[in-house]
């Protein structure tokens, strides 16, 4: 009989810790009016800490490879940027037009909070659409655990 219990106990145990692994975990996007559009089965996080036009060259053009190989509506891809990549993301930068494109093909692009604070840097000096976590690090962690593959180029 305590063997049974233990045996139940640990079941649910693991049956209440188990959707917090689970790929597909998070819940799918709203496209309104009480419909949802399913989340891609292939997610992507890319993180982004320099300030270098060339890795940002090829970082983009590498997201528009797994989009033509994947299809975009088969792929959801994020790009978490932290310290002096955040350069990046403002509005006069090298990348700003590939930025703005990439965001029109439905990448997001996530500013490290903490780093923009750092750096002196508001939301209204970020290109438009860029969103804003308040650590980047923690962004990345989160995606990872709900199943998202990393990519650090």
């Amino acid at each position: 009989m305590r063997t049974i219990l233990t045996l139940a106990l640990a079941a649910l145990i693991g049956g209440m810790t188990l959707p917090a692994f689970c790929v597909g975990n998070e819940p799918p996007g709203k496209l309104g009016a009480g419909k949802t559009a399913p989340v891609p089965q292939n997610r992507i996080v890319i993180q982004i800490n320099e300030d270098d036009g060339r890795k940002w060259m090829a970082v983009l053009a590498n997201i528009r490879n797994i989009q033509a190989e994947l299809g975009r509506q088969n792929v959801a891809l994020a790009v978490v940027v932290i310290g002096s990549g955040l350069g990046m993301l403002k509005a006069d930068s090298v990348a700003a037009n590939d930025v703005q494109d990439a965001l029109a093909a439905g990448v997001e692009f996530i500013a490290c909070g903490n780093s923009m604070q750092a750096q002196h840097i508001t939301q209204d000096d970020l290109i438009d659409g860029v969103k804003v976590a308040k650590a980047g690090y923690v962004e990345i962690v989160k995606r990872q655990q709900a199943g998202w593959s990393y990519l650090r180029p």
